[in-house]
């Protein structure tokens, strides 16, 4: 329904990827952050933008998330949290949650208090603590001499430092206290995701029952699937309670591989995360990831030495695009795991990851290639990421 008339914002000649599918030759209007109308054909009056048959798709939604343009959200400071906000809103994240690797409790909690304004402000839909309550196993890129077992005490002091931000834990479940640890949590109203875990099939789906309800990057940090022991992949995988994430960088999983989690898992439980770090967006060359040196070379992270995955240097955009062109998915696939399933797994799917009325104006315009040409937050180009066709007139 049109509320404003002439005052919206009109996106005409588009291919509208909506819940309902795909609008051919259609249009989206969007009166100030909200979109007030989708259809097809003869566009509502308004400032009209001819996308000349671009897709038109929901905001991305990052629900993984460690830095980028050169800013971590380790640091504790505002100044590169937004550099590394603004390097993802450029790639059409619109709604993103920031990711702290494993550290002592007391830098943790420095760490949440210094993102918690970017929360209030509404430039972050969160925290996610990946650890430090993880398996050394199976650690990865995080600190071994940080890991520890989860105990009620130290949750609860992380708990009071989020002031409610606090969005997702990821732990390993099998690690002494670890279910206790789920229960605490989910009872909290925090995701518990399970990840970075050595945990047999059984010990993962104990922690679903106490209340895990996403697998952290699956395949990545943990037991792999055995045919006769499947491991964490195999129940996280395996049991419609769980949302798994998808390191779509086609490094991290094979694109076969990802093709066959996702459809496996379906639409309702597939997320693509960037895992991304902060030399997305920036030259190759040394890094830090919490407390460890990270290099990048060819835009892949790795720790020296080991060869060590180290997060990512993936855009939102780019997973999109490879889960259709490297994978092989629909674009209503790449649509659900980037915008409608991780939004519905924050609890904002009331507010955004759809292209439908009522629903915040976060918008995506990419090219036939699927690259993206403009970017829409809450009814607003996107640091001057307006398509080029925003020549605007009036109708």
């Amino acid at each position: 329904m049109i509320v404003n008339g002439t005052d919206e914002l009109v996106l005409t000649g588009a291919r509208v990827h909506g819940p309902e599918g795909t609008l051919d030759n259609g249009w989206l209007a969007v009166s100030g952050e909200r979109i007030s109308g989708t259809g097809n054909g003869t566009p509502p009056p308004g400032r009209h933008v001819d996308l000349h048959g671009a897709h038109v798709v929901p905001g991305f939604v990052d629900t993984h998330c460690h830095g980028g343009g050169g800013g971590s959200f380790t640091s504790a400071k505002a100044a590169e949290a937004r550099t590394a906000i603004a390097t993802h809103r450029a790639h059409g994240t619109t709604t993103l949650v920031a990711s702290l690797v494993s550290a002592p409790p007391g830098e943790l909690v420095s760490q949440l208090a210094a993102l918690s304004e970017l929360v209030t402000d509404g430039d972050l839909a969160g925290v996610h603590l990946e650890g430090p309550f993880l398996s050394h196993a199976r650690c990865g890129a995080h600190d071994p001499g940080a890991l520890r077992d989860p105990d009620p005490e130290t949750i609860e002091t992380l708990l009071e430092a989020g002031g409610g931000h606090l969005r997702m834990v990821t732990l390993a479940p099998e690690l002494p206290g670890g279910i206790k640890a789920v229960r605490q949590l989910a009872d909290a109203g925090v995701i518990v995701a399970v990840g970075h875990t050595d945990a047999i099939a059984t010990q993962v789906t104990a922690a679903i029952d106490a209340g895990a309800t996403v697998a952290t990057h699956l395949f990545n940090g943990m037991r792999p699937l055995h045919h006769r022991e499947p491991g964490p992949v195999g129940a996280l995988l395996d049991d419609d309670r769980v949302t798994i994430e998808l390191i779509c960088d086609l490094v991290h999983v094979h694109p076969d591989v990802v093709r066959l989690a996702a459809r496996h898992a379906g639409r309702e439980r597939t997320v693509l995360v960037t895992d991304a770090m902060s030399a997305t967006g920036a030259a190759d060359g040394s890094y830090r990831l919490g407390r460890l040196d990270v290099e990048v070379a060819d835009g892949v992270a790795t720790l020296p030495g080991s060869g060590s995955l180290a997060g990512s240097t993936l855009t939102m955009d780019s997973a999109f695009r490879n889960l259709v062109h490297g994978a092989g998915l629909d674009i209503a696939d790449a649509v659900a795991a980037t915008a409608t399933t991780p939004a519905r797994l924050l609890g904002l799917g009331g507010e955004t990851g759809a292209l439908r009325t009522g629903l915040l104006a976060d918008a995506v315009v990419l090219d036939d290639d699927l690259r993206p040409v403009g970017v829409l937050r809450r009814g607003t180009w996107v640091g001057g990421h307006a398509p080029p066709a925003d020549r605007s007139r009036r109708a």
